[in-house]
């Protein structure tokens, strides 16, 4: 059997501007945590759309305690979330100011690493992310999208690799040992176990002007079975791939 979520809970704060979602089985109960990247909050709710908690600005980290170009907060749009073993949450601050936050199962902060560079460790719109433990333990993927790459972090923030084969990738879904990450740059690429490229599916082949103007054409207009700017994907129980 199979529910829908649309998360349209009008009469919530966290409810006006969702970008990244994810359901989660924790004991016998499942939550659902997202983001509402325009008004900076992620929120954990169960399925009825009950507020177990919600995270604003990140006033306990350091980075975030600097003043921005006019004088304000530096900014703060999260755009996904990642939940390790241990509960622990990764908020993704994409649209933002670069950086992964970190906080523990209760929503205390922990730390925050990334921030906006192109140097191992750095990021430019970290945009998707997700909890890798397909080789036995756990690392933090992030779609590193405005440097045309992927990194592998440790779970304390530390940078492992760079995972090349994708122009800008948002996000990952994971099903058998293989990774999904749609690609907005026009193409839906496929990781095996080993983060290696095994094909890049309906790759339409388009430059990032071509794309922009590409995603405002009629609908007639589509070519059928090529991508334009494919934003998130996922497999099914089946490894069927929705995008």
């Amino acid at each position: 059997a199979y529910e829908i979520y649309q998360c349209d809970w009008s009469s919530d704060v966290c409810s006006s501007d969702l970008h990244g979602m994810q359901l989660r089985k924790e004991g016998k109960d499942e939550y659902l945590y997202f983001c509402d990247q325009l008004h900076g909050l992620v929120c954990k709710r169960t399925l009825k759309g009950e507020e177990v908690w919600t995270l604003g600005y990140p006033t306990e980290s350091d980075p975030y305690k600097q003043k921005g170009f006019v004088g304000g907060n530096i900014p703060y749009r999260p755009t996904n979330v990642a939940i390790a073993a241990n509960g622990d949450v990764y908020v993704g601050d994409g649209y933002g100011s670069f950086f992964i936050n970190q906080y523990d199962k209760n929503g205390k902060f922990i730390r925050s690493f990334g921030g906006n560079g192109k140097d191992p460790g750095q990021l430019n719109t970290p945009h998707g992310l997700i909890v890798d433990s397909r080789s036995g333990y756990e690392t933090l993927l992030v779609a590193d999208r405005g440097n045309r790459r992927i990194q592998r972090f440790t779970m304390d923030g530390k940078p492992m690799e760079v995972i090349e084969g994708t122009l800008w990738p948002c996000h990952f879904h994971e099903h058998n040992g293989e990774l999904v990450v749609p690609d907005l740059q026009a193409r839906v690429t496929l990781l095996d176990k080993n983060s290696k490229v095994i094909a890049h599916l309906g790759d339409g082949n388009l430059n990032p002007q071509q794309f922009l103007q590409a995603r405002v054409k009629p609908r007639s207009e589509f070519t059928p079975g090529k991508f334009i700017t494919p934003h998130g994907a996922i497999f099914d129980h089946t490894g069927n791939i929705f995008v």
